[in-house]
């Protein structure tokens, strides 16, 4: 499926800024004919000149950002394997098992756990990888929901020659895609980490739903920000050229910063049918003893001016509840981090993955289940 936003739409503004340039230069050499006042016609020459130029930039702009896109895809570290006829992007790094998989949340691809993937490669193998229509994964058609984004992973999983059981780990959105993933291939999973995980629950709690309805006015501003990417602002801003998070090696902040000025709204839309993937996970039925880490945000750590304290306190009860899962679960509320963790506290998620991953080893004594703790 070819790229709209990134390769389509840039043909598509060059092919129409030929087309306006070529009118206004027919327009410019019919007013040489015409006897109109000198003031008008230096008017319109003016205006004529004006859109020639703003064309020429704009079709110069998403031009070579989406040429230099197609060049930053070639450079992401990993292998490409073929899923369903489709071209998805894994990188795995160290050694030992079990394997940990990482899946990004919403609007994310495998580069955003560059920060934390190369320290936990120490421990065990570390895979990252790029859902359809992230980063170096081709898009798949609608719709993206937990069933699908999980048999693809499967699928990719043992087209890379994985080691399993493997550990999950699954950002926001993407603790419901390893919870779907944990129900339909149980014994494949050795244990769940989830950071600051959406809940099935979100999507029935009545302040969550009060919340997204009064963010409906967006739309538009979807649509303003969507033709920014595709005309390559940011890249004229030098977006694309900042260093990354704090904690990223050199290449992952080249990686990290080259993905900013690629926005898959597209492939964005069509896993936002999140109602839908909260069904597939509503009735997960609990995962026995399977080990289950929780890392929360700080809710004091929020933005004191959008701090919305029914919303919080439905977020810490939706993730006090995910200890439900198994009689082996822990949460752990992660001081001063916000909706990313592995950005905020690095060092938190890199003392306690190598740790649980050393009791799932049985080479480290287990802790006490069923506890939330601040750290």
């Amino acid at each position: 499926m070819m790229d709209f936003d990134y390769v389509v739409a840039p043909m598509l503004i060059v092919i129409g800024a030929a087309i306006v340039v070529f009118l206004v230069m027919r327009r410019l050499q019919s007013l040489r004919a015409k006897r109109t006042a000198p003031a008008r016609q230096l008017f319109q020459r003016v205006t004529l000149i004006a859109i020639a130029a703003i064309t020429l930039l704009a079709a110069g702009s998403s031009g070579i950002n989406a040429v230099l896109l197609q060049l930053d895809r070639r450079e992401l570290p990993g292998s490409i394997h073929m899923v369903h006829g489709r071209k998805m992007r894994i990188n795995c790094i160290g050694q030992g098992s079990p394997t940990v998989v990482l899946e990004a949340g919403g609007g994310n691809d495998g580069l955003n756990w560059g920060g934390v993937q190369p320290v936990l490669a120490r421990t065990t193998r570390i895979c990252s990888y790029d859902r359809a229509g992230y980063g170096g994964s081709d898009a798949a058609p609608p719709p993206r929901d937990a069933d699908h984004i999980a048999e693809d992973l499967h699928e990719l999983l043992h087209a890379a020659g994985v080691q399993f059981p493997v550990v999950l780990m699954g950002h926001s959105i993407g603790g419901l895609f390893i919870r779907d993933y944990a129900s339909h291939y149980p014994t494949e999973v050795a244990g769940l980490i989830f950071e600051d995980s959406s809940s099935p629950a979100q999507f029935r709690n009545p302040v969550w739903l009060a919340y997204n309805r009064s963010r409906t006015g967006i739309d538009f501003e979807n649509i303003l920000n969507r033709i920014v990417f595709i005309l390559g602002v940011p890249r004229l801003l030098g977006e694309c050229s900042k260093s990354g998070p704090p904690g990223f090696g050199s290449a992952a902040a080249t990686y990290y910063s080259q993905d900013r000025c690629h926005e898959p709204f597209a492939t964005m839309s069509s896993e936002s049918d999140y109602d839908l993937s909260a069904n597939e996970t509503l009735s997960d039925v609990p995962f026995g003893s399977t080990p289950i880490l929780i890392f929360s945000h700080d809710s004091a750590a929020q933005d004191p001016d959008n701090h919305m304290p029914d919303l919080e306190r439905a977020s810490d009860q939706m993730a006090e509840d995910l200890k439900k899962l198994s009689t082996r679960s822990r949460r752990i509320i992660a001081k001063k981090s916000g909706h990313f963790v592995h950005f905020d506290r690095m060092d938190l998620i890199d003392k306690e993955v190598p740790s649980f991953i050393r009791q799932i080893r049985g080479n480290a004594p287990s802790p006490e289940w069923g506890t939330t703790v601040e750290e």
